[in-house]
């Protein structure tokens, strides 16, 4: 019993130490996860709404391209049924349609432009704060010169299904079936583009295609007729 007791005597129990920790001998990785930048650990969040502006002048443009060139096409083939008098009137469409489109979409958007520059100095004082929000706005040439270039991409669909078709009928069924084909890639296009349901836009856009090729051709048969 005595060994016992002078044993424990002789080796006094150890009382665990929590060592002393200096923050700054930490191997650099303890802290590099608290020191680094937020902004590494954003995600990039594509904002769909920005495309709006250029993406609704890109598929208005062509929609107008397509329906007034083949309507004024369908419409005066209901009259004067040769190619050349369909041709001509499908490139007078198109030059005028494209310069129409592109002058009444730099109006618009320069309008608006203005009204939200206006707003931007009302609300900022800041010099370098208007130049970067300025960035962020619409630009009136960039709206205008997609409108022409998408209606003239969009006209030139009947222009090229009715060149080289002699028949009559099958021409106007070649051009119809083209621009029907058309319509459909523009309105899922641009769905896919806004990240939007593809279904419903497509049909929406064809349905109104048929509808204004139909009546074009079925009014201008009928005046035609009368003899005036």
């Amino acid at each position: 019993m005595a060994t016992s007791t002078q044993s424990q005597t002789n080796h006094p129990e150890k009382k665990p130490t929590i060592p002393d920790l200096d923050i700054e001998q930490q191997p650099v990785g303890v802290l590099e996860i608290e020191q680094q930048p937020i902004g590494v650990l954003e995600i990039e969040v594509i904002n769909y709404s920005s495309r709006a502006q250029w993406l609704r002048a890109a598929v208005l443009g062509a929609n107008d391209g397509l329906l007034s060139t083949a309507s004024l096409m369908v419409g005066v083939g209901a009259v004067h049924k040769d190619v050349k008098t369909m041709i001509l009137t499908g490139i007078a469409g198109l030059i005028a349609g494209a310069l129409s489109m592109a002058i009444g979409e730099f109006v618009s958007v320069y309008s608006q432009y203005d009204i939200e520059m206006a707003q931007i100095e009302r609300e900022v004082l800041n010099e370098s704060e208007i130049e970067k929000r300025k960035g962020n706005l619409p630009s009136p040439l960039e709206a205008a010169a997609a409108s022409a270039l998408s209606f003239a991409v969009g006209a030139f669909v009947p222009l090229l299904a009715a060149a080289f078709v002699k028949d009559y009928y099958v021409r106007l069924g070649v051009v119809v079936a083209a621009v029907s084909l058309a319509l459909l890639g523009f309105g899922g296009l641009s769905a896919v583009l806004g990240r939007a349901p593809v279904v419903k836009p497509s049909l929406r856009v064809l349905i109104g295609g048929w509808l204004a090729m139909g009546l074009t051709y079925g009014l201008t048969k009928l005046i035609g007729s009368t003899g005036i």
